[in-house]
């Protein structure tokens, strides 16, 4: 947190300051800045004692859960070198590091690649490396020799730590300190039984923990998707063309996997982690689940150029955030799919969605309603069927208002067409009518007037949609255009 502080604000960087809270009417010392530590100033502390010590020290007040959400932060960057990131508060993150410090040229420059990331973006960071999370979080804190254990070395690099190091409640540590425990290898040695009697369960458990005989609960932040693939650039890359090839890449690798299951991508996520731990992301999706790498590398294609690479990408993660099972057809020896079945306006539907976007393109389907504005809706999908016919009886205009527009009109009886109707400001002279089409709503659904539609057609040869709403009255009568013919 007072990293943090110094980042933001760099005059900070070598003062004495510190963030405190009000806890039990005192105000206590939350945080500390490593110039203050060095003073003497550490945590728990009361602030008039660390004023005590250093009568100039600056006091920030501790935002709430800022740490946290600092932790997170870090947390979500550091998945570039695991996929599997937990956040150990109040001041840690783990990571997984199994199958990834290889790529990294071995665990000692993968973890010093770790750190001096974080060193360049202003954080002052410890680490350990072990075969369990316990011994990583002690020798990060409190080693200070070597800060990789060989496998299965832990209970060797205990020794000589604190009892603090095995991350006890603050009583167990008293207790320990009062009978002359003040180092791990006093006591790791006795039996069981007697550690239970005296300490209670919490110190076989933790010691279990660091020596790797008893599991630890590990919950990364992010869970690794099923269908997920993972590029390590060897060289940070930047240009569209490098880009390109890392893409095409991960769709080898993810595709190969989904067709052997039978599966095809419906929504795929590209995340790009750059030099400066920023992270850029692109999706695209599909209207059919395929598993076609030539398709897809065109979608993303479109894409590309709303990436931006600042100095660099170094990890590219492609995600199939979701899939759908592919049905493969049968194909014949002349002849081809037509419509909606055809592979050819998929992938052109899903060319154009990447350019104009999703929302641009729908598809309707009928419903059993008779209200016009009830007759149809949105499909989910472009193969999506229904045993709803579309209404044949009478023609139906291409282009229907989302909310009918009222209209003035000039007509002469009861159901008859009118002679001219007002809309916008502009008058249209009725040339040719039909109707008129009586539509009511179903009763179930609301209560209202019927409708009586009209086909119009005017003196310049443009033909609409209108309805007068109920019976005819000359004083209450209401028209409404809701439609556009071709």
């Amino acid at each position: 947190m007072t990293d943090r502080l110094a980042i933001r604000k760099p005059e900070l960087k070598d003062t004495c300051y510190v963030f405190t809270m009000s806890q039990k009417n005192r105000m206590m010392v939350t945080a500390s800045s490593r110039q203050a530590e060095k003073q003497g100033i550490h945590v728990p502390m009361v602030l008039a004692d660390a004023k005590a010590l250093v009568p100039d020290i600056l006091a920030f007040d501790e935002k709430i859960d800022f740490n946290q959400k600092l932790l997170f932060r870090i947390a979500k960057w550091a998945i570039r070198y695991s996929p599997n990131v937990a956040v150990e508060l109040p001041d840690g993150i783990v990571l997984d590091s199994t199958g990834c410090a290889h790529l990294f040229g071995g665990e000692e420059k993968y973890l010093k690649n770790i750190l001096s990331k974080l060193e360049q973006f202003g954080y002052y960071c410890l680490g350990g490396l072990s075969d369990s999370i316990g011994t990583s979080w002690a020798i990060a804190r409190f080693g200070h020799k070597l800060p990789i254990i060989p496998s299965g070395q832990q209970y060797n690099a205990l020794l000589n730590l604190p009892p603090v190091a095995l991350r006890l409640t603050q009583p167990v540590i008293e207790r320990l300190h009062k009978l002359g425990f003040d180092k791990i290898g006093k006591f790791i040695q006795m039996p069981a039984s007697i550690l239970r009697r005296r300490f209670g369960t919490e110190m076989l458990s933790r010691l279990g923990q660091a020596l790797g005989t008893e599991e630890e609960a590990f919950t990364p932040i992010i869970f690794k998707a099923p269908y997920q693939e993972r590029l390590v650039c060897l060289e940070p890359i930047k240009t569209r063309s490098a880009i390109e090839i890392g893409i095409e890449k991960l769709l080898e690798l993810l595709c190969k996997r989904l067709s052997k299951e039978g599966q095809g991508i419906r929504l795929a996520d590209l995340q790009c982690y750059r030099l400066d731990g920023k992270i850029t992301e692109i999706q695209i999706g599909t209207n059919q689940s395929t598993h076609n790498i030539k398709h897809l590398t065109k979608l993303f294609g479109l894409k590309i150029d709303k990436i931006a690479p600042g100095l660099g990408i170094e990890l590219l993660i492609l995600t199939a955030s979701k899939t759908e099972q592919v049905l493969i057809e049968q194909e014949k020896l002349w002849g081809g799919n037509f419509g909606l079945e055809d592979q050819n306006l998929a992938q052109l539907l899903d060319r154009l969605a990447g350019k104009v976007g999703h929302q641009a393109i729908k598809r309707y389907i009928p419903q059993a309603h008779y209200w016009p504005e009830r007759s149809l809706r949105q499909a989910i999908t472009l193969d999506e069927k229904t045993e709803i016919k579309w209404q044949k009886a009478n023609p139906r205009p291409m282009e229907m208002l989302h909310k009918p527009a009222a209209i003035k009109v000039t007509a002469p009886i009861p159901d008859y067409p009118p002679l001219s109707f007002r809309y916008k400001e502009e008058l249209h002279w009725v040339k040719k009518a039909d109707g008129p089409e009586r539509i009511e709503q179903e009763w179930w659904l609301s209560q209202g007037e019927h409708r009586d539609y009209y086909i119009l057609e005017d003196d310049k040869g443009c033909r609409y949609w209108v309805f007068r709403s109920g019976h005819y009255n000359e004083d209450t009568s209401e028209w409404f255009l809701h439609g556009f013919f071709a």
